[in-house]
């Protein structure tokens, strides 16, 4: 064997170099402190490497599964934990959940009263348009930003003056009370006081039935109802636009409005007698229906329908405020010639300018 080879090959290590080697080295550190305290696993190191006084071959004991450590929980107490914090997150859902109930429907309360609401359908006199027992959403914040349009779809108040087209026995408990109130709010049940029609007239419209074709016109046009009026079913015949002949000029600040199911609606028809001649105050209107929710195969947008749309109906919105235009106009052309004349002197019939007199001359 050379000298190289020698120098190659490292000594046997003794338990004293052991003891040498592992204070520079942290993991053989740890085993001779292991070896120190006493620890049978690791007092002569590990079997089949350098130092070790175990043999080869030997096994060591293994530790036992069921066992835990100092500071680790057995079993037992690790099941027990568990249920307890399956308890404890259990207990503080069900005490969480009237607070979530109590936000949920305060966030409803105010979206309710200022933005949008679910009303509910009671009566045929919106059909096809709307069935008994469909959902819609009402835009409350709409006519805050625009006027009322004619043929949008609204809903008002109208309890201290209209009869409700719908009889339904009042709650008699306080607990019945509540419920129907909230379910009133929410959509669930009809409004003793809500009424939706379709809006025909708006102020200042001359609103008359029936033309030659037996149309309603309105400021003298007639309205293709074709697209909205109630179809039988069975025998697929559509209601006329009325059968009852009025004529009305709606007074400011109000609105004549009719169902679209004309055969049994009680609308503007049915109070040509009282104060305003059928037609309802526009501060009366809680806002527009424009879409159905409930039921899921019904949902659509409650759009305005094409007729009220035409020419003839938009011209007759621009000729009222053209009136005063054109006075003001009238009364702004003599003023104007005035100043005119005014600037150049003054004139005289005939074309004749009038002397200015000078006054005395200063020295």
């Amino acid at each position: 064997m050379t000298d190289d080879e020698q120098g190659l090959r490292e000594p046997a290590a003794t338990a004293g170099d052991t003891r040498h080697d592992a204070s520079q080295h942290g993991l053989e550190g740890a085993r001779s402190d292991d070896r120190e305290a006493g620890d049978p696993r690791s007092a002569a190191g590990t079997a089949g490497e350098p130092g070790s006084s175990e043999p080869a071959g030997s096994a060591r004991p293994a530790a036992s599964s069921g066992s835990a450590g100092p500071d680790e929980p057995s079993g037992g107490e690790a099941s027990d934990d568990g249920k307890r914090s399956r308890k404890k997150k259990q207990g503080s859902f069900w005490k969480e959940l009237p607070i979530l109930i109590g936000v949920a429907l305060a966030l409803a309360m105010v979206i309710k009263a200022f933005a949008v609401q679910a009303f509910y359908i009671p009566s045929q006199s919106m059909e096809n348009t709307l069935k008994v027992g469909d959902r819609v959403l009402v835009n409350k914040i709409v006519y805050h930003t625009r006027d009322i349009k004619r043929g949008d779809v609204v809903v008002f108040n109208g309890l201290d003056s209209w009869d409700p087209e719908v009889q339904y026995s009042k709650p008699s408990n306080p607990v019945t009370k509540v419920l129907h109130a909230v379910g009133s709010a929410f959509g669930v049940v009809p409004g003793e006081k809500d009424y939706i029609k379709r809006v025909i007239g708006v102020p200042g419209d001359h609103v008359a039935c029936c033309d030659a074709q037996g149309r309603v016109t309105v400021n003298g046009h007639p309205l293709e109802e074709t697209g909205y009026l109630y179809t039988d079913p069975v025998t697929h015949e559509q209601n006329k636009p009325s059968d009852t002949k009025f004529k009305i000029t709606v007074p400011a600040g109000r609105l004549w409005v009719m169902g679209d199911h004309r055969e049994v609606s009680y609308d503007s028809r049915g109070h040509l007698g009282d104060p305003g001649g059928g037609t309802i105050p526009e501060n009366r209107v809680v806002g527009r229906a424009f879409i159905v929710v409930w039921p899921v195969t019904r949902i659509k947008l409650l759009s305005i329908p094409q007729t009220f749309g035409q020419p003839g109906l938009a011209l007759a919105d621009g000729a009222l405020p053209a009136v005063p235009l054109a006075m003001g106009f009238a009364g702004a052309l003599p003023v104007t010639l005035l100043r005119r004349r005014r600037r150049r002197g003054g004139s005289l019939p005939g074309g004749r300018r009038r002397l200015r007199r000078a006054g005395p001359k200063t020295s």
